[in-house]
C-alpha cells in the first residue's frame, strides 16, 4: 500500500513541529526554574555579606559565580542575572584579587562591566560602548529606577579598572561615562548599596588635585553623606577617605587616624555587612604598611 505524498508530507510536518514545541518547552521550562531561582540568588547574597570568615567567603564565590554564569546561559537576556554577575565580579575583584593579584582583578573588572552593561542593554539602552559621548550621556539620563542596579555596578566595575590603568590615555578617557552613570544613580537613588555613589565621587573628587579637576571639601562630603547612610557602621567610607583624599591631602594624621579605627572596630559593627567590614579591615592594614614610603 502506497503513501500519499501529501499525507506523508502533512505527517513529516506535524512531526517537526512536536519535536520544535517540545524543545522551546524545555527551553521555557529551564527559564521559568532560572527565574524562580532568583531569589535564592538574594538569600546568597545576604548570606554571603554576614560572613566574616574572609577564607572561607573567597572559597565561595567562585561557584556561586560559575552558577550564576551557568544561569545566564539559560537565559541570556535576564538583565537581572547580568546584573548579579556584574556585583559578583566586582566584589571577587575588589574584595579577594586587587591587592594580591592585579592583572585577574583587572579582568574581573572588565567582565562585571561588560555584564553590567549588557544588563543595561537589556533593559532598552544600544551600543553603550560604541555611542559617542554625547549619545551616551542622553541614554543615561533616561535610565530609570529599574536601572540602578545595573548602572551601579557597570560604574563601580569601570571606574576600578581605569583606576587600575591611570596610565593610559585611552582608559582615562572613559571615566566620563562610569561618572555620567553614577551620577544618574544619585539622581534616583542616593542610599543604593550603602551611599555607594557618595564613595565613587568621594574617591572621584579626593584622588586628584585641584588644578586636574579635584575637590577635596566636595570629597569630604561625599564621603560623610556616604557615612550617614549607615551610621559610620560601614568601613568602607573611612578606607576610601584615607586611601585616596588623605594621601592627597598628605594628611598623615588622617590617614593613620581613619586606618587604625578601621582595625580597631568591633566585628560586629554592621553585622549584615560583616564580610564588606573584615575586607575593610584587611585592607586598612595593607595601606598601613605604606604609610612610611608615601608620607
Amino acid at each position: 500500500m502506497s503513501i500519499d505524498p501529501k499525507n506523508k508530507n502533512l505527517a513529516m510536518r506535524l512531526t517537526l513541529l512536536l519535536i520544535a514545541s517540545l524543545f522551546f518547552s524545555a527551553c521555557s521550562m529551564d527559564q521559568t526554574l532560572v527565574r524562580a531561582s532568583i531569589p535564592m540568588i538574594e538569600g546568597g547574597v545576604e548570606a554571603l555579606n554576614h560572613e566574616t570568615d574572609l577564607d572561607l567567603a573567597e572559597d565561595s564565590i567562585p561557584a556561586n559565580l560559575n552558577m550564576l554564569q551557568g544561569m545566564i546561559k539559560i537565559d541570556p537576556e535576564n538583565a537581572e542575572l547580568h546584573t548579579y554577575a556584574s556585583q559578583a565580579f566586582y566584589g571577587l575583584a575588589y574584595g579577594f584579587n586587587e591587592d594580591s593579584d592585579p592583572e585577574r582583578a583587572s579582568d574581573f573588572y572588565v567582565r562585571g562591566m561588560n555584564h553590567g552593561i549588557r544588563a543595561l542593554e537589556l533593559n532598552g539602552a544600544s551600543s553603550l560602548l560604541d555611542s559617542k559621548l554625547a549619545d551616551f550621556n542622553e541614554q543615561v539620563s533616561q535610565m530609570r529606577d529599574r536601572d540602578v542596579p545595573a548602572m551601579f555596578w557597570t560604574a563601580s566595575c569601570w571606574a576600578k579598572w581605569i583606576d587600575m590603568h591611570r596610565d593610559d590615555p585611552e582608559a582615562i578617557a572613559q571615566l566620563p561615562r562610569a561618572t555620567a552613570l553614577m551620577q544618574r544613580v544619585i539622581e534616583l537613588d542616593e542610599t543604593f548599596y550603602y551611599g555607594g555613589a557618595h564613595m565613587y565621587f568621594g574617591v572621584y573628587y579626593g584622588s586628584r588635585a585641584p588644578t586636574i579637576g579635584g575637590n577635596y571639601q566636595k570629597s569630604k562630603e561625599h564621603f560623610d553623606r556616604a557615612r550617614a547612610v549607615t551610621n559610620g557602621k560601614l568601613l568602607i567610607p573611612d578606607l576610601l577617605q584615607a586611601q585616596y583624599l588623605a594621601r592627597q591631602q598628605l594628611d598623615r594624621k588622617q590617614f593613620h587616624e581613619l586606618l587604625t579605627g578601621i582595625i580597631s572596630a568591633p566585628d560586629d559593627l554592621m553585622p549584615e555587612l560583616g564580610l564588606q567590614n573584615q575586607i575593610a579591615k584587611r585592607k586598612a592594614a595593607l595601606l598601613l604598611e605604606k604609610e612610611e614610603a608615601w608620607f
